[in-house]
């Protein structure tokens, strides 16, 4: 009786115990282009590294303004030393 039991325990499905598989930790816009960007010289006086293009853009007093978007920084738009 006893092997039989057994027999029958072993022959039960189990289920396996595996760890828990993990998420990709979500990726910033910025790290999906690690490559192709550029050093730039802020008009604040300091190097930005940018991956987007540089555009020129209005100032408030209507002026025309370089800037460069997409900056390692994490900021969208960095205002260029001309």
């Amino acid at each position: 009786m006893k092997v039989l039991t057994l027999a029958l325990l072993f022959s039960l499905p189990v289920s396996q115990v595996a760890p828990p598989k993990q998420l990709p930790q979500p990726t910033s816009h910025i790290a999906k282009r690690s490559k192709g960007g550029r050093w730039y010289f802020a008009a604040s006086g300091h190097a930005v590294y940018c991956y987007g293009p540089v555009m020129t853009v209005p100032r408030a007093n209507g002026d025309l303004q370089r800037v460069a978007t997409l900056c390692r920084d994490g900021s969208a738009v960095v205002p260029l030393k001309d």
